[in-house]
């Protein structure tokens, strides 16, 4: 069974074709739970017929209910014609101390301070946080004379699940591999799996821990158009989308009406996303809002008025950068672009994790979902329900860090590492390599800030954090980096000089300089990232083949036309980079994926054994390769290859990857190198 009839098979009445919410959106500014509140009745199900039927009766819901703002007079006739309307549109509401009694806002409708029944603002106290909740409202006018307020809310229901089955949705997590799972969940956000890789799926889902994670501090930036405020903004009822510049500690904390305290964001939301958290020109920040937010941020509570409230809200900051990685890195810092106020390491030491968006390639038409996730309202609900779990004590389980890591490093990654089993393991199963895989990620998104913070605040620097863990299983250590200080300093040495020796330096004088450069490499092993750039065959191989005269490849999987241009770079490679290159010989041990095939890649290879004959270099080739992939050359050296010359990722034509290889990101591998 394929993944999208696993998920229909399991999820039933649950999911929704995810671009069907675009078809019926258009340029409506309605969130796309809403839509998908409407689709999740109607067009849950995989037969094309239904869809159609039900995707016309959404349009016809929002067509006829959905108030523009433009048509809000039109509208206003029709309840007065009718008595009654049912209408959606986004409602906010305050207490009217005097009257002593709670008043409504129509956002669209622009009606102003009509009176609203106690007991839906007692269901929905998220009313009162002054941001607007999307609801189905039936509103009804009242004729006559002497009448202080026509209109009436007849009734109200905010457009979210009312509740859900939990265990139900835990127990489904079985059905699943954890690719699978992985992939649903992306589908769920609204983007195609197919289009990212494992790294960036991580990235991707790390935008849900503030979600799923009480007070989780999370800060995104990176290019425009990467979808960093998506999950904010569409995704759940639960969460709040601000724009950074308009936001102060009255609205954030605390207004105070007379002697009362009015809760601000924080009081009502599961998330408070901060959009476009960048310098803007013009715009103080409040100071009095930002000590209370530190205060906050660290101790989930805040002092306004005379009384100290808490609060689970998480914060999220996502934002634009104004210059690439490698240019903060060595100008300035990777904080740069968020406002001057916030770049102190008393607030910046508060982020838990510092997400790469720069990684996430720009959206474009294929980046979206073309299939069935579940509905945002439903997974909303999920998410919110599991703020309760938490699994933060089960990473002692597979390791220790470093005493160096201050508390505030110790409980970032704890907290992320929690997150991030609730959302890939719900159900708690999950082995040690997927658990080292997420307490990686958790501890580099985590060092991320504080490789930073000693930029912006020197005082750090007195006690240095060494990112470095122990394996519980077999005490094996294990340093942690981010991948763009890998990518911008260079990957693991491939190179590394032996310790001198005084009798063998002073060694006979006839002995070649390449003979000496030979005998100070290293055998050794390095691990390669996902999505690591920097990487050539040449950074790889180079020094170790540089005076070989025969080199054998081992590589079952030179077939496809790509992959043959690899083995063509591998050998140009060579021929650049050999001390004596006309006197070179490579064997190619490969093979085919059917008998099919042979003929056809017979033809590929007798042509460019043809055409390397005019370069001076004699090329062979065979069949015969197994499941091993490596390198074998006659000075001796072996280097054994975890994905044999397969090692970058698809690099799309007209750009820089075309020109270089260090140019290329690259996919997970480990290169070996050994001297027999």
């Amino acid at each position: 069974m394929d993944l999208q009839h696993k998920i229909l098979d399991q999820f039933i009445g649950k999911v929704v074709r995810k671009d069907l919410a675009f078809q019926v959106k258009g340029n409506l500014p309605v969130p796309t739970y809403v839509l998908e509140y409407l689709l999740g009745q109607y067009c849950a199900t995989d037969d094309p017929e239904a869809i159609e039927e039900g995707l016309e009766k959404t349009k016809h819901i929002i067509r006829t209910n959905y108030v523009h703002r433009a048509e809000a007079e039109e509208v206003k006739g029709k309840i007065r014609e009718a008595g009654r309307y049912r209408i959606i549109d986004k409602i906010s509401v305050l207490l009217n101390d005097k009257a002593d009694q709670y008043e409504a806002t129509f956002a669209n409708l622009t009606l102003t301070n009509i009176p609203i029944g106690t007991e839906y603002v007692r269901k929905n106290p998220k009313l009162l946080s002054g941001n607007g909740v999307w609801c189905i409202i039936d509103v009804g006018y009242i004729p006559g004379e002497d009448v202080k307020v026509r209109w009436e809310i007849q009734n109200l229901k905010p457009i979210q699940i009312s509740n859900i089955d939990l265990n139900d949705y835990i127990n489904k997590r079985q059905e699943f591999t954890t690719d699978e799972w992985i992939d649903f969940l992306i589908h769920t956000v609204g983007l195609n799996p197919d289009n990212l890789n494992r790294r960036e799926k991580f990235i991707v889902l790390s935008r849900l821990l503030p979600h799923v994670e009480n007070n989780y501090n999370f800060m995104e930036l990176g290019p425009k158009g990467t979808g960093k405020s998506h999950v904010f903004q569409e995704l759940s009822p639960y969460g709040v989308l601000v724009s950074g510049g308009d936001v102060t500690s009255a609205r954030l904390f605390v207004k105070m009406s007379g002697n009362k305290e009015i809760l601000g964001l924080v009081g009502y939301w599961d998330v408070v996303a901060w959009d476009e958290f960048e310098q803007q020109k013009g715009k103080q920040i409040d100071s009095v809002m930002i000590d209370t937010m530190q205060n906050y941020l660290a101790n989930k509570s805040f002092n306004r008025g005379k009384a100290t409230h808490e609060a689970t809200a998480s914060m999220s900051f996502v934002g634009n950068t104004k210059h690439t990685v490698p240019y903060m890195l060595k100008n300035s810092h990777l904080f740069e672009s968020i406002p001057t106020a916030f770049q102190k390491g008393a607030f910046l030491d508060r982020i838990h994790l510092y997400n790469p968006g720069w990684e996430i390639k720009m959206l474009k038409k294929d980046s979206f979902s073309k299939s069935y996730g579940l509905i945002t309202d439903y997974v909303a609900a999920v998410l919110h329900e599991l703020r309760k779990f938490d699994y933060s004590a089960d990473l002692k389980k597979y390791v220790t860090f470093s005493t160096t890591l201050s508390e505030r490093d110790h409980n970032a990654i704890r907290k992320t590492f929690s997150g991030l089993v609730k959302l890939l393991y719900p159900d708690g199963n999950y082995t040690q390599e997927e658990a080292l895989e997420i307490i990686d990620f958790a501890a580099e998104s985590r060092k991320r800030v504080k490789d930073q913070l000693y930029v912006v605040d020197e005082t750090f620097k007195a006690e240095p954090a060494v990112f470095e863990y122990t394996k519980i299983s077999d005490g094996t250590k294990v340093q942690v980096e981010t991948l763009e200080r890998v990518g911008l300093f260079g990957m693991p040495s491939a190179t590394e000089e032996a310790p001198i020796d005084s009798t063998k330096a002073r060694k006979d004088e006839s002995t070649s300089q390449s003979e000496k450069e030979s005998k100070q490499l290293a055998a050794k092993s390095i691990e390669i990232r996902l999505n690591q750039t920097g990487v050539s065959y040449k950074t790889l191989f180079a020094d170790y083949l540089q005076t070989a005269h025969t080199v054998e490849v081992i590589d079952p999987f030179i077939r496809l036309p790509y992959q043959v241009y690899n083995l063509i770079d591998f050998i140009q490679m060579l021929k650049e980079t050999n001390d004596a290159p006309e006197e070179l010989k490579v064997i190619l041990h490969t093979n085919a994926d059917s008998d099919e095939a042979v003929p056809e890649m017979i033809d590929i290879f007798d042509s460019l054994q043809d055409d390397l004959r005019s370069f001076s270099i004699d090329f062979e080739y065979d069949f015969t390769a197994d499941h091993d992939r490596k390198i074998i050359a006659d000075n001796g050296w072996s280097i054994y290859l975890g994905r044999g010359l397969d090692i970058f990722e698809p690099y799309p034509k007209f750009t820089m990857g075309c020109a270089a290889q260090e140019n290329r990101r690259c996919r997970a591998f480990s290169v070996t190198y050994t001297n027999q």
